[in-house]
């Protein structure tokens, strides 16, 4: 795989190239970019997949719900729909795209969209909803709107600053357009982030003055959910285990289970993937099934008794009382 990622150099060239030409004809005007009437605040990374962006969303829905009302827009990346789709009771993940029907069953009480095309989306929030203020998730690239506050978020392992382009690298946008953000967090840290590292990586990100730097590690639940009956993890100890993963980055959730001296076999697969059915009787074979909250969100009711690790965002150094203070003036 790494070979063929420096064999595709050149191709990544002419990626870098035609990011560069996107942004110039926005930079300059060409292409325009709209401001809405209603607040909205931008999460996305300028890398593919595995930073956190599902969980930041609804660590903002959390501290923004209680005084407002919400209204979350994503694209449904995966989804079998088109266009403008508002999630209701009967919404399914090939309705809205498994993360966005995770954040509509987990707040019930937000407004759950999904629209490719941002500006659409965001107008017809505005005609049906009326929300207070707009989530859009995955839309730092999406530039044909101009958010209020953008959240760019890059993991620990691998700094934007570290990457390159695809398919060489990750990197799905320039790391000169990380100027645009409002704040960066760097998610998935060590929960043991020392000063020292922290202001290693300020150094390496050099953010500018008025951007707020934060950083954040995940958190995962003790309690499994889903199953046949209330689980906690240390229930599993000496228990054959299987992990079922088809998420961008299971690392993190590897090492998290391997360090509470579990031991498992891992079936991994691609990001979003979409199970066949005869994947899923092979896994019916298998005696305890343990996955994540994006996976048991698409696939839980055709696999009975599997159980998942909800997983949220913490923040280090104080920092949701800092981002609080960021975003409540909106």
């Amino acid at each position: 795989m790494q070979l063929l990622r420096k064999i595709a150099f050149p191709i990544s060239l002419l990626y870098a190239l035609a990011v560069y030409l996107r942004n110039f004809l926005f930079d300059t005007g060409i292409l325009s970019s709209v401001r809405f009437d209603t607040p909205t605040i931008c999460v996305g990374n300028i890398s593919v997949g595995g930073s956190g962006k599902t969980p930041m969303t609804e660590l903002l829905v959390r501290m923004l719900q209680p005084s407002m009302k919400l209204a979350v827009l994503s694209r449904g990346y995966r989804r079998k729909t088109s266009g403008f789709v508002l999630a209701d009771e009967n919404s399914t993940a090939s309705d809205l795209g498994d993360e966005p029907l995770q954040i509509y069953r987990k707040f019930p009480g937000i407004h759950m969209a999904v629209d490719a095309d941002r500006r659409r989306g965001i107008s017809q929030l505005e005609k049906l909803v009326k929300p207070d203020m707009i989530i859009l998730d995955d839309a730092f690239q999406h530039r044909r709107v101009k958010p209020d506050i953008s959240i760019l978020l890059t993991p620990h392992d691998l700094l934007y600053t570290d990457d390159w382009y695809l398919p060489t690298g990750d990197l799905r946008d320039s790391k000169a357009e990380a100027k645009r953000a409002d704040v960066i967090i760097v998610t998935k840290c060590p929960r043991g982030l020392s000063i020292p590292e922290r202001e290693k990586i300020k150094e390496k990100l050099n953010p500018g003055v008025q951007q707020l730097l934060l950083f954040s590690c995940l958190e995962y639940d003790t309690r499994l959910r889903g199953g046949d009956m209330e689980i906690e993890l240390e229930d599993l100890k000496g228990r054959e285990i299987t992990l079922l993963t088809g998420i961008a980055k299971p690392e993190p959730l590897e090492n998290y289970l391997s360090g509470k001296g579990l031991s498992f076999k891992h079936l991994r697969f691609p990001d979003h993937h979409d199970f066949t059915e005869k994947e899923l009787s092979r896994i019916r074979e298998e005696q305890l099934l343990l996955t994540t909250e994006k996976d048991y969100t698409r696939i839980g009711g055709r696999i009975p008794g599997m159980y998942y690790i909800p997983v949220r965002h913490r923040f280090l150094f104080g920092g949701e009382e800092l981002l609080k203070e960021k975003l409540l003036p909106l």
